[in-house]
């Protein structure tokens, strides 16, 4: 079974309102290759909306005489095309003649007797695949531009997210600044506080000396005031166990006290208050 020229042109990728449009518009393949060629670049909206107006104007008034001014023919002759006779290009009906008049702003038209030659089914295929490369081109081309744009945008996005990102961080700052501010005021209306004077240590009195006394016979603790001298400290051990005593020592801070040098010093005056452990000999 024979395609329609509405399947051929969708088969080669047409959009079918466009396509319906077309074969509307020029009642054949051929015209329509034609028309969809001229109109690649128009917005199909843009074609609907024409076709929209001639349609209600035609309904209007069908008497009324529409598109570019078309000399008539001389005599009886039949006329096969349209011609511009400003470029000299042919047209095969008038919408096709209308169409290049809208986009050229040509008007001078003239009807002729040459008959547009149908294509051959080698041109009609040569001519699809033109058409189709075309609108190869043009996607790529758009799809190039789309690309573009997103990365126009991104670039734009980012340097908005940088200025809001910079904006949140200057009014930190400022914040940080003004708060600092405050807290350096408020020390400064702060009334001074008077020094803190440390308490006088309390001084000890020590009355007694407590004495740990290592005797060759044992150790001995003794309670003695601090008034007491070593002298009586040696009378009180020999008297207890019997142990004439020729010398005290103490290991820290080393010293050694002499019997008839040193037995003379009270316990305070030789430092051995509050406490002390003595080494007899």
């Amino acid at each position: 079974m024979a395609q329609t020229d509405l399947q051929v042109l969708l088969e080669m990728g047409f959009e079918q309102a466009r396509a319906e449009l077309a074969i509307k518009k020029t009642g054949g393949l051929q015209g329509a290759l034609n028309w969809l060629e001229e109109t690649q670049d128009t917005p199909l909206e843009e074609l609907q909306k024409a076709q929209a107006a001639a349609d209600a104007s035609k309904d209007d008034d069908e008497d009324e005489e529409t598109g570019p001014s078309i000399a008539p023919l001389e005599g009886e002759k039949a006329a096969k095309s349209l011609v511009c006779n400003e470029c000299g290009k042919k047209f095969r009906n008038n919408e096709l003649a209308s169409y290049h008049a809208s986009k050229t702003d040509h008007t001078d038209f003239s009807e002729s007797t040459d008959e547009i030659a149908p294509l051959t089914e080698e041109e009609k295929k040569a001519r699809l695949e033109d058409l189709r490369q075309k609108m190869l081109e043009k996607k790529a081309k758009q799809a190039l531009e789309e690309k573009e744009e997103a990365k126009r945008n991104e670039k734009i996005r980012q340097k908005s997210t940088r200025e809001v990102q910079d904006l949140k961080e200057e009014l930190a700052r400022k914040e940080q600044a003004k708060e600092a501010e405050k807290k350096r005021q408020e020390k400064s209306h702060r009334p001074p506080t008077a020094p803190q004077v440390a308490a006088p240590k309390a001084t000890v009195n020590h009355a007694e000396a407590r004495l740990r006394l290592q005797t060759s016979k044992g150790n001995i603790i003794k309670l003695f005031p601090a008034e007491t001298t070593l002298f009586e400290v040696a009378q009180a051990i020999e008297a207890e166990n019997g142990q004439a005593v020729q010398s005290f020592s103490t290991t820290f801070p080393r010293k050694t006290y002499e019997s008839g040098v040193d037995f003379g010093q009270t316990l305070k005056e030789a430092g051995l208050v509050p406490s002390a452990v003595l080494i007899v000999k």
